[in-house]
């Protein structure tokens, strides 16, 4: 039609002009049916871009053999791929950034596990063995791997219901390890069943709120730290805190609150100066280290353990224990287990491959999900085994290796050596370290995860987003840490169903001078053509839509009569099916009933340009039922309402 309209300028003209511009049209434009293909090449084609929808595969075309084992073995070993042209400037850049980011992890690894109820020294395991499996099997260069809070706030407190961590160390222990084991196996099936759309439905909304409402619940377990409390609760909620916290006014230091203070206002004012100034990254990512080395020194000159402040302790040295032995798979605690290893696993997972997609964005190269999460996966089997706890990337410490020049994946090897160092020399040094100073590297780590740019922003944008924002926050606060995120998914899932069963159908009006058809409500110079209503669907047609679809459509022709010139009178309703993506044998009922319904009220259904697979089984219904004839289906609004004007007219 647009060629044809184009040629004479405008609507109007003569019956003769409609007659020329009829003939071109059904020349010139007309429904096709699309290339045949079995059913098995539709199930190929559907499950490939299911879950190949990168095409992994594709470099592999056209290779011969031995380039093809070099391309398998670099596609399971990122390494191989860019160890053979490594060299000395790559070299000394990485073990800068390497040994910046190591200050950063041994003091957050230690407090990390004190927030997951573990020993401090499990947190530095943790630092030790996965870097160098992710150093191997990830695709990042930017990534630095490690325990990350929000995953030792879930663990610890869903394992903290099964076993207690101070009557029943040895057990939590265990849970923990086999906990991270099923974190592990959930993260790699996720990657080798290519299943990463799953974590798809972990919305931009749902994180932002999820994420402020965990960073607030872990700065007040701090307060346990921070204020000297001996007898804390062991809930998570923010009126249990804040209950035990005014309740036990009695146990507060104040040498404790005074040297809390100080060194939480310096790991502020260090993160400030970093965020003000780029270029002096490393004063943030030097200070939580810095603020270990002056306050156990300050507790070792004064003796400040008699004097209120708790330490940690003394720390075992020597490198990681083997701890398959301790993997438990106990009935009792099975399905506590299962539970916190999909959560505890999904939501490192999430936050490991957004942070390595976010880096490889400011480098420009590629991050492969699917090997990402066989990467963490693996990572995380491999540490529960060898004494660690669930790891992923860490976006503080990700952004200090950025910053600090990191170019390969060996920065996360010379931060394993360098912890490696500690654990085996450095260990008796921590025996005065301070636990307050622990609690205020925690909270002044996560503050940076309380986005309030980004929920305003989702106000501005999208209410809806910023509901399920709220609900996410909202639920962490007041209900647990689990059960927030389970409310924000559920929800976004709910309006994902709702988007299905309720999809948009608008009246559409043609621009006057044009055959261009919109929104009449949208549009203002958009007029309604007498004797037709043209309606469009803006979703796949479903068994979930067809009732509502046929009573929306129903009520538009009863409104359309209402307001329709009585000269005219309806005709014709026009079903654009432009936008209708696939459709299943309860759509195509839906058409077949709707199209005998209106012939029986004395209406004409006409289709509009359907897309291949709905054209395809409308093809086949027509085969059976014969439902649609030569005028039925069109290419383009502007064609059918031109040709069924013309035989409107001649039938008068």
């Amino acid at each position: 039609m647009e060629g044809a309209h184009g040629a004479n300028g405008n609507m109007g003209g003569t019956q003769e002009d409609y007659q020329v511009e009829i003939a071109v049209v059904e020349v010139m434009h007309k429904v096709v049916s699309p290339p045949p293909r079995s059913s098995l090449d539709k199930i190929k084609v559907r499950l490939k871009e299911t879950f190949f929808p990168d095409d992994p595969f594709r470099h592999f075309k056209g290779q011969p053999p031995k380039k093809k084992w070099i391309l398998g073995a670099q596609y399971l070993f990122p390494i191989l791929g860019w160890a053979p042209t490594y060299n000395l400037s790559l070299f000394k850049s990485d073990v800068v950034s390497g040994l910046t980011i190591a200050t950063l992890a041994i003091p957050q690894g230690i407090s990390y596990a004190q927030l997951a109820n573990l020993p401090p020294i499990i947190g530095l395991y943790s630092s030790f063995v996965p870097p160098l499996v992710y150093s191997i099997l990830g695709s990042s260069r930017d990534l630095a791997v490690g325990p990350v809070s929000i995953a030792s706030l879930i663990m610890g407190s869903m394992l903290r219901q099964a076993a207690n961590p101070k009557t029943d160390p040895y057990l939590f222990l265990q849970l923990a390890f086999t906990s991270t084991f099923f974190a592990g196996i959930v993260q790699a099936s996720l990657g080798i069943f290519r299943l990463g759309f799953i974590i798809d439905f972990l919305s931009k909304a749902t994180l932002t709120g999820f994420m402020a409402g965990a960073a607030i619940i872990v700065s007040l377990q701090q307060l346990k730290s921070m204020l000297g409390i001996v007898h804390f609760t062991k809930q998570m909620g923010l009126v249990p805190v804040m209950s035990s916290v005014f309740h036990k006014t009695d146990e507060w230091s104040w040498q404790t609150i005074l040297m809390g203070i100080c060194f939480l206002a310096m790991l502020l004012l260090a993160r400030h100066v970093s965020m003000r100034r780029p270029k002096l990254f490393w004063v943030s990512a030097g200070a939580p280290l810095t603020s270990v080395v002056l306050s156990t020194l300050l507790v070792f000159l004064f003796k400040a353990q008699n004097h209120g402040i708790s330490i940690i302790g003394h720390l075992k040295s020597g490198l990681n224990r083997p701890s398959w032995d301790k993997l438990l798979f106990d009935s009792t605690y099975l399905g506590t287990i299962m539970k916190t290893g999909l959560v505890t696993g999904i939501i490192s997972l999430t936050e490991g491959v957004a942070v390595g997609r976010t880096f490889a964005s400011l480098k420009d190269y590629k991050v492969d999900g699917n090997k990402e999460m066989m990467a963490i996966g693996l990572m995380n089997i491999v540490g529960s085994c060898t004494s660690c706890y669930v790891t992923t990337g860490a976006f503080s410490r990700s952004a200090v290796n950025h910053q600090a020049g990191c170019k390969t994946a060996l920065s996360n090897i010379v931060m394993s050596m360098t912890v490696m160092f500690t654990l085996l020399f450095l260990m008796p040094l921590f025996v005065y370290t301070p636990n307050v100073v622990l609690g205020a590297i925690i909270i002044a780590a996560v503050i940076g995860l309380i986005d309030v740019p980004a929920a305003y922003y989702l106000w501005k944008m999208d209410k809806i987003d910023f509901i399920v924002c709220l609900c996410a926050f909202l639920g962490v606060l007041f209900v647990s840490v689990q059960d927030g995120l389970a409310i924000a998914v559920g929800i976004s899932i709910f309006r994902i169903l709702l988007q299905t069963t309720r999809p948009n159908i608008v009246i559409l009006g043609n621009i006057t001078g044009t055959d261009i058809y919109r929104n009449l409500q949208h549009y203002n110079d958009a007029r309604r053509v007498p004797g037709f209503l043209i309606l469009a669907v803006e979703a796949p047609i479903n068994f979930t839509n067809t009732t509502y679809l046929n009573e929306r459509i129903t009520r538009c022709i009863e409104e359309e009569e209402d307001v329709e010139d009585n000269e005219a009178g309806l005709r014709f309703v026009i079903l654009d099916l432009s936008a209708v993506s696939t459709i299943d044998t309860s759509g195509v009922s839906f058409l077949v009933d709707l199209k005998k319904s209106m012939e029986k009220h004395g209406l004409e259904l006409v289709l509009i340009n359907p897309m291949g697979e709905v054209m395809e089984k409308l093809q086949r219904a027509n085969g059976v039922h014969n439902f649609y004839g030569v005028d039925s289906l069109y290419l383009t609004i502007g064609e059918a309402i031109i040709s069924l004007s013309a035989l409107q007219k001649e039938s008068a």
